[in-house]
């Protein structure tokens, strides 16, 4: 019997659980999947307890598939939820997730005042609707009852860790997510506190991304069908576990993730700050910042059109085949046509949540493959848009290392290679952030193990086709004006409810 970690990745749409062996042998993956609800335009909520369920089964089903003792598990998380919850863990609300847009306004105003590029540059966390500073102000303004009734404000991570051991504790990454928390003092910040209207005390004790405990409940471990003592470790964020679990923590190298959204991200010793772009810094650990910016419009805006311009009502693998297969008919660069993706307003670096998606440039010659290959290379050019701005602040990037589902398609991958001009490397094709919340755990509790794992074997490299690279460098200056052109009238539009 091999001893293995089970990696929890607490996912937007789904809780999946990665089972990991000392030796790196992968023993098995499941998932469980939930919604989002949206009672109100802007709102994006979710039953914490639905997740705690998924959590539940995802480890049943693994223990009960391996068919022995499991030796740890550890933990990656989405950002930016906020849950208010009484003495007792007990959620007084459903869940804020990271998509909710109740706060643009409140951002807005906190980005254009003094104070916001100096809480800016104390947390990291850029000034939007997402975080849960600027989620707070808005709870406090309009749900004032509930705001003076909560107990502690807590995450979906720290939701479940509560259930565990009954201790509010996070770990210094959710927390780097805040925008409350000093990323250089890793204490809660005085001044982002105050903004938000409340006192340290109504937060959980921070606590490093290798942090460990072995006391479970009792009740809880019967339930899990696990040992008492099992380990269990803090982890990190979803975008910093993604970092370590697909090997891009050195200099020049960036990590690239399309999932539902997409992501750019660096590491670094150092916070790397843009305000005009807001390039984020949570920490993957005391010493180490992963830095970088994320788009709203990755996979979710290919299945748009897969359900809207196909008419696919249930998308299956092969629904994917057949696009990818639809779009290499079309020369790079989709015959002059350009799409705009931000169906969902964007993040990194518009912040702009009154922002929407567009067709430009349509000809009499363009067909339906055009239309479907300009979006993926929509995708790609907000994606290198973010790894642009990155750049800006003098971080040179020579290499990319990809992963998500997308990493199985070769035109798509190509598609970003030529845009970016970058060596595209996979290394960890799916799972990188249940592999790292793995590696962390191994660091702490097997750090032989965590450094035979951690050396890089082989990998899948895609190289720019540098004449593609050059057309695609005149459709994105064109691509980047024009949003400056077009945002007056989508703010307009998004005014008058059209």
């Amino acid at each position: 019997m091999q001893a293995y970690i089970l990696g929890i990745d607490i996912g937007t749409g789904s809780t999946k659980a990665v089972a990991v062996a000392l030796t790196g042998e992968a023993l098995g993956v499941t998932q469980q999947y939930y919604t989002i609800n949206a009672p109100e335009p802007g709102y994006s909520e979710q039953d914490p307890l639905t997740i705690w369920n998924a959590f539940v089964k995802c480890v049943q089903e693994m223990v009960l598939k391996i068919g022995y003792a499991l030796q740890a598990i550890s933990f990656s998380s989405a950002m930016h939820s906020i849950i208010a919850v009484d003495e007792v863990g007990g959620a007084l609300a459903p869940m804020i997730t990271w998509a909710d847009a109740r706060a643009e306004d409140i951002a807005q105003d906190l980005r254009n005042s003094v104070k916001g590029e100096a809480v800016y540059r104390i947390t990291g966390t850029p000034i939007h609707a997402m975080s849960p500073l600027c989620k707070l102000i808005w709870l406090r303004t309009n749900k004032s009852v509930l705001f003076a009734q909560t107990h502690k404000f807590i995450s979906i991570k720290e939701f479940i860790w509560f259930k565990l051991f009954n201790s509010f504790q996070v770990d210094y990454s959710i927390a780097s997510a805040t925008g409350l928390f000093d990323i250089l003092k890793l204490e809660w910040s005085i001044e982002a506190c105050e903004l938000a209207g409340i006192t340290a005390a109504k937060l959980s004790e921070p606590v490093n991304t290798i942090y460990y405990r072995d006391d479970v409940k009792m009740e809880i471990a019967t339930l899990l069908g696990i040992n008492p003592n099992t380990m269990f470790v803090s982890g990190a964020s979803d975008g910093c576990c993604a970092n370590l679990g697909s090997h891009t923590t050195g200099p020049g190298i960036a990590a690239l993730t399309i999932g539902t959204s997409g992501a750019v991200r660096i590491t670094s010793p150092v916070p790397v700050y843009n305000y005009g772009g807001m390039t984020f810094n949570y920490l993957l650990n005391q010493n180490t910042y992963v830095c970088g910016g994320a788009v709203n419009n990755g996979g979710i805006a290919i299945n748009w059109l897969l359900k809207n311009f196909l008419e696919k009502e249930t998308l299956t693998g092969a629904d994917y085949d057949d696009l990818f297969s639809t779009i290499k008919t079309i020369p790079a660069g989709s015959d002059g046509l350009l799409f705009l993706p931000y169906l969902y307003g964007e993040r990194a670096p518009l912040w702009d949540t009154k922002s929407s998606g567009a067709y430009l440039n349509i000809k009499p010659a363009h067909t339906q493959a055009h239309f479907l290959r300009a979006a993926l290379e929509g995708v790609c050019f907000a994606l290198y848009n973010v790894l642009e701005t990155l750049e800006d602040a003098s971080v040179n990037i020579t290499q990319v290392n990809i992963s998500g589902g997308f990493v199985s398609s070769d035109v798509w991958t190509q598609i970003l290679a030529d845009i970016t001009g970058k060596k595209l490397v996979v290394l960890q094709p799916e799972d990188a952030s249940a592999v790292g919340a793995v590696y962390l755990a191994m660091q702490v509790l097997h750090p032989q193990s965590y450094e035979v794992l951690t050396h890089i074997g082989s990998q899948t490299v895609i190289r720019p086709d540098q004449k593609n690279h050059e057309l695609y460098g005149k459709s994105f200056l064109i691509f980047k004006k024009l949003y400056k052109d077009l945002k007056d009238a989508m703010h307009l539009m998004n005014q008058l409810g059209i």
